[in-house]
């Protein structure tokens, strides 16, 4: 199997996982009639401690990959911004607005990739790229103004969360590329749970889980869904996108945003999600950005390499 077909079937199996994560997130919070059962926060504080709990053997065997301090900052950033954060941000986002609106939001991911590549880690941007970062600006502009008139009950706050998650996920992209590649995507993935861990741990007594846990007659549904979402959206799924990283780009990881909305969207209108034409359409605005900094500037690198090499020949 090629390294590309690899990160094509990866890639798809990541949008499965990752696009019904965000209707997990929601049914750990309320059932199906409505009724309360985590908070946001605790079920953030429940899926990251859940997944660190899972991974925590990997975690020892592994330990020792890491030599310096700079590796251990580095691995930090990828467990804090990469996943520690996001998870607080992305729950706190759907008390306000629909899963399926949460998904097309994600799709902001490899906008923030590029630029954060490009101010950070000094990546050269060719035309394509830019000419796709101005396009996916003006569909983040369009879908946000859209979703703050029809969220659920939520506010400019609600949206902003989701926008700071994938900022969030840029950065840890961006780290992972630039700075891991001595370490495996199992590696990365084990050793960022295990330096968040302890915060996942305080925040999960700060914040009262174990009372809901004891005290509310649902608990064991939404612990059901938190579970399902620790263990394959967030360790597994982590695992994958690391993975992708390695065998391809930053860049062609940040794509899986391609599809995440769809099936967020898919799911979310299975449950009586309200989705509008103009989210749809501000969405796709957003992705014919993405084409532009992903693939069109790789078929026109592709192209222009053959050129030269045409004319080398003659």
């Amino acid at each position: 199997m090629t390294k590309e077909l690899k990160g094509w079937l990866l890639l798809l199996l990541l949008a499965g996982i990752w696009g019904s994560s965000f209707i997990l997130m929601k049914r750990g919070m309320h059932t199906n009639e409505g009724e309360s059962i985590f908070t946001d926060a605790q079920v953030g504080a429940l899926r990251m401690t859940i997944a660190g709990l899972v991974l925590l053997p990997y975690s020892i065997l592994h330990f020792r990959k890491i030599k310096s301090l700079k590796q251990l900052i580095f691995l930090a950033i990828v467990g804090f911004f990469g996943n520690f954060f996001p998870a607080f941000l992305f729950t706190y986002a759907e008390t306000g607005i629909s899963s399926g609106f949460t998904g097309m939001l994600n799709s902001f991911t490899p906008i923030f990739t590029v630029i954060i590549g490009f101010a950070v880690f000094k990546v050269k941007l060719s035309t394509f790229q830019i000419i796709g970062v101005a396009i996916g600006t003006i569909g983040i502009y369009l879908l946000m103004d859209a979703g703050k008139t029809i969220s659920l009950n939520g506010s400019w706050l609600h949206i902003f969360a989701v926008v700071i998650a994938t900022l969030c996920y840029a950065v840890s992209l961006n780290t992972i590329k630039h700075t891991l590649q001595n370490f495996s995507s199992v590696e990365i993935t084990s050793l960022a749970f295990m330096l968040v861990l302890p915060t996942a741990l305080l925040a999960l007594f700060q914040f009262g889980t174990i009372d809901t846990i004891q005290n509310n007659p649902h608990a064991m549904e939404g612990l059901g869904y938190i579970a399902i979402l620790s263990i394959f959206g967030t360790a597994l799924a982590v695992i994958l996108f690391n993975r992708i990283i390695s065998v391809t780009s930053a860049l062609f990881a940040s794509s899986v945003t391609y599809f995440i909305p769809i099936v967020a969207v898919l799911i979310g209108y299975y449950f009586n999600e309200f989705i509008s034409w103009t989210q749809v359409l501000a969405m796709g605005i957003i992705l014919i950005g993405v084409f532009f900094v992903n693939f069109a500037s790789q078929i026109w690198s592709k192209k222009e390499a053959q050129n030269n090499n045409t004319e080398e020949k003659q």
